[in-house]
C-alpha cells in the first residue's frame, strides 16, 4: 500500500511541478543576462521533478509497482511460465515458433553432413581405394535409412495409435482447461495448498535473515495459478510419452543394426596406421545414431498434433486474461521464467531490487543485533574514556618522566611509583567513566576517508603553497609528486596493503596518498595564480612576508584548495571501496564485496546508496564551507 501511495505521489508531483514551472516561466521577470550565475539559482520544483522521476523509474523497472498493485501476479506468471516451459519441448518439433519441422531440419542437416564426409573421403590421400569404397557404402546405407522413416506406408499401426492418443489427450486438456472448475480440487487439498503457500512466503519478501529471501513463490496461491500448474503437469506427462515414442519399423531396425555391426567390425580390423579411416567410419556412425534418436516421422503424420498444440496455446493465452496485460505493461524488460523446480525474475526486476525489499533489508541491517556479518551498519558501543586517552597520548611521555620504572622486591611484590602511574595513564590501563563511541561498517569507512583526507590537507596544502612560492621546493618536490600522481590508486593498493597490513593503517595511508597529490596541485596552482598587482600593493603598504602569505596569497588560493578538497573527497571514496574490496573485514566496500559473491542485489544497492549519501554529505559540507569562506568567488 505504501508503494502504491508513493507511486501516485511521485506521478502527481512530476505533473504538478512541470505545470508550475511552465507557469513560472511565463510570469517571472528575469533581468539577469545569459551567463549570470543567478539565473541558475532556485528551481526547487525542478529538483522535485528530477527526484520523483528517478524514483518512479526505479519503482517501475524494479517491478515494485507490479508487486504493489498486483501482489499475486508473479506467482500466477510463474504457473504460466510452467505451461510455456512444458509447451516449449513440443513446439520445438513443429513449425510453430520455428521455420520448419524438426524432422525436416534433422534430415537436411544430416544429409549435408554425410555429403561433406563423402567429399572429405574423396580428397583424403591417407585412405586407400578399398576402404574408400567401404566408407561410401556405409554413407549410402545411412542415407537409405531416412526413407524408411519418412515413408507413410511403413509407419506401424501402434505408432499411429499412440500419436492419435496423445493428440486426443491434448484436445481433451484444451476442453477441460477452459472450464471454470478445472482442475477439481477437494477442500482438504485446497487447505493443504494454501498452508504450503503461506509457509513458502510472499513475492520478494525479506526474511529475518540477511542471506535468505523468497524470490518467486512456486506453489500456486490462486485458482488461476492452480489451473495453469495442473495444465503444465499434464503437458509434461504428454511430452514425456511423446519423446519416448520412436518411428522404428522392422525394416529400419534391421538396417540400422546392420550398419552399426558392419562399422564396428570394419573399425576393429583397421591397424594404427589407418586412424583417419577409422575416424571417418566413427563420424558416419555418429550421424546414423543421431538419425536414430531423432523424432522423424512421415510428412503430415503430426499435423493433427500440431493443430491441437496450437489450439491449446491459444486457449491458455486467452485464459490468462488481464494477466497478459499486467505482464506486458508492469513487467518491463523481462518476465517470470520457470526452470525446473523454481521460478525466477528474468530482466530488470532481477538485478534492480525493489525499493520496498531494499528498504526492508536496509532496516534489517540497521538492527544492531543483525547487522552484516555480525557487525552493525552504524551503532555505538560504550567505551571507557581511558581507552580514548590511551589512543591519543603517545607512550613515550612516560619514558621521559624522571626516575625508573618499579622493580619487584624479594616477596615478588611490585609497588607502583609516579613513572608507572604515568605509563598506566598514557596507555589507558585504568578505569574511569564510559562514553558512547560510534562503530559499524559505515563509521569505519567514514573515519578512513576523513582521516586520509585530513592528513592529505595538513601535509599537501602547506607543501603546495611552498612549491608555488619557492623555486627550490618546486624543483625538488615536483618530480616526486608527478612520478606517483599519474599512477592509479588501485596500482598502489596491493603494495600499500601488503606492507602496512589490511587494518586501518594501510587503507588510511592509501587515501592519504590519493588526497595528497590533489591538494598539492590545487594549493600550488592557487599560490602561483595570485595576481601580482595584489602582492605589489601589499608590499607598498609595508606588509611582511607572513602577512602577504596570510592575507593575500592564502585567500587567493582558497578557491583552488577548496575545489581540490571536493575532488579529493570523491577520489578517496572510490579508492576506499576498492581497498576494502581487496582486503578488509569491515566497511562499505567489504559489505558490497561479500554481497556480490552471494548475488545479494538488495545489499549491493544499499551500499551504493550509502556511499552516495556519505559522499553527498561530504560535498554539501564543503560547499557550505566554500560559501562561508570565499563568498566573493565569481563576483570579482
Amino acid at each position: 500500500m505504501i508503494t502504491a501511495f508513493l507511486t501516485f505521489i511521485f506521478f502527481f508531483a512530476i505533473v504538478g511541478c512541470i505545470l508550475y514551472g511552465r507557469k513560472l516561466i511565463k510570469t517571472e521577470k528575469v533581468d539577469a543576462v545569459f551567463g549570470n550565475p543567478e539565473r541558475a539559482q532556485g528551481g526547487t520544483h525542478w529538483v522535485i521533478v528530477g527526484s520523483s522521476f528517478l524514483l518512479l523509474v526505479w519503482l517501475y523497472y524494479s517491478w515494485d509497482i507490479a508487486k504493489s498493485f498486483f501482489p499475486k501476479s508473479a506467482n500466477e506468471l510463474c504457473q504460466v511460465a510452467k505451461v510455456d516451459e512444458s509447451l516449449l519441448s513440443l513446439k520445438y518439433l513443429f513449425p510453430i515458433e520455428e521455420r520448419q519441422f524438426k524432422s525436416t531440419s534433422v534430415i537436411e542437416i544430416e544429409t549435408e553432413n554425410l555429403n561433406k564426409i563423402v567429399l572429405d573421403i574423396e580428397k583424403s590421400s591417407k585412405v586407400n581405394n578399398q576402404n574408400k569404397q567401404t566408407l561410401f557404402n556405409f554413407v549410402k546405407k545411412t542415407k537409405s535409412t531416412i526413407p524408411l522413416l519418412t515413408n507413410n506406408k511403413l509407419l506401424e499401426n501402434d505408432t499411429k495409435e499412440q500419436i492419435d492418443l496423445l493428440t486426443g489427450k491434448i484436445n481433451n486438456l484444451t476442453k477441460n482447461f477452459i472450464k471454470k472448475d478445472f482442475p477439481e480440487e477437494s477442500a482438504a487439498d485446497e487447505r493443504k495448498r494454501i498452508e504450503a503457500a503461506k509457509e513458502e512466503g510472499e513475492w520478494g519478501a525479506s526474511s529475518t535473515s540477511i542471506d535468505n529471501a523468497v524470490e518467486i513463490p512456486y506453489i500456486p496461491k490462486t485458482k488461476k495459478g492452480l489451473k495453469f500448474q495442473a495444465a503444465a503437469d499434464e503437458l509434461n506427462s504428454i511430452s514425456d510419452e511423446f519423446f519416448e515414442l520412436r518411428n522404428h519399423n522392422s525394416q529400419y531396425t534391421s538396417l540400422i543394426e546392420s550398419i552399426k555391426k558392419d562399422i564396428k567390425e570394419f573399425r576393429s580390423k583397421l591397424d594404427t596406421s589407418e586412424e583417419i579411416t577409422s575416424s571417418f567410419a566413427k563420424d558416419i556412425l555418429k550421424i546414423a545414431r543421431r538419425i536414430e534418436y531423432a523424432s522423424i516421422f512421415p510428412p503430415n503424420t503430426l499435423n493433427d498434433m500440431q493443430t491441437s498444440i496450437i489450439d491449446f496455446d491459444k486457449a491458455q493465452k486467452k485464459e490468462q486474461g488481464g494477466l497478459r496485460w499486467v505482464d506486458i505493461f508492469l513487467f518491463p524488460s523481462g518476465t517470470i521464467m520457470s526452470s525446473g523446480p523454481s521460478c525466477t525474475e528474468q530482466g530488470s526486476g532481477r538485478w534492480l531490487p525493489k525499493p520496498s525489499d531494499t528498504l526492508n533489508k536496509f532496516t534489517l541491517m540497521l538492527n544492531p543485533n543483525v547487522g552484516f556479518k555480525q557487525i552493525p551498519l552504524i551503532w555505538y558501543e560504550m567505551m571507557d574514556i581511558s581507552k580514548v586517552i590511551g589512543f591519543i597520548l603517545p607512550n613515550w611521555i612516560a619514558d621521559i618522566m624522571p626516575g625508573d620504572y618499579p622493580v619487584h622486591n624479594e616477596q615478588g611484590e611490585i609497588k607502583s611509583n609516579f613513572k608507572s602511574k604515568v605509563l598506566s595513564f598514557v596507555t589507558g590501563d585504568f578505569n574511569l567513566l564510559k562514553i558512547p563511541v560510534p562503530t559499524g561498517h559505515i563509521w569505519d569507512s567514514f573515519l578512513r576517508v576523513l582521516l586520509g583526507l585530513v592528513f592529505g590537507i595538513i601535509v599537501g596544502v602547506p607543501l603546495g603553497l611552498f612549491m608555488g612560492l619557492n623555486r627550490f621546493a618546486k624543483g625538488f618536490f615536483d618530480p616526486l609528486i608527478e612520478l606517483y600522481r599519474p599512477v592509479p590508486p588501485l596500482a598502489w593498493a596491493p603494495l600499500v596493503i601488503s606492507v602496512l597490513g589490511i587494518d586501518n593503517l594501510g587503507k588510511v595511508f592509501l587515501l592519504f596518498m590519493v588526497s595528497l597529490s590533489i591538494m598539492i596541485i590545487s594549493a600550488r596552482a592557487g599560490a602561483s595564480g595570485t595576481q601580482l598587482s595584489k602582492i605589489h600593493a601589499a608590499h607598498s603598504l609595508g606588509a611582511s612576508r607572513w602577512q602577504i602569505l596570510r592575507h593575500v596569497i592564502f585567500p587567493n588560493s582558497l578557491p583552488e584548495i577548496l575545489t581540490g578538497i571536493r575532488v579529493a573527497t570523491g577520489m578517496c571514496w572510490g579508492t576506499l571501496v576498492a581497498a576494502e574490496f581487496l582486503a578488509g573485514t569491515t566497511g562499505i566496500g567489504f559489505v558490497e564485496n561479500v554481497a556480490k559473491k552471494y548475488f545479494q542485489y538488495e545489499v549491493i544497492w544499499i551500499t551504493i546508496f550509502i556511499m552516495g549519501m556519505l559522499g553527498l554529505l561530504f560535498d554539501i559540507t564543503i560547499r557550505k564551507i566554500i560559501d562561508k569562506t570565499i563568498p566573493w568567488r565569481g563576483k570579482g
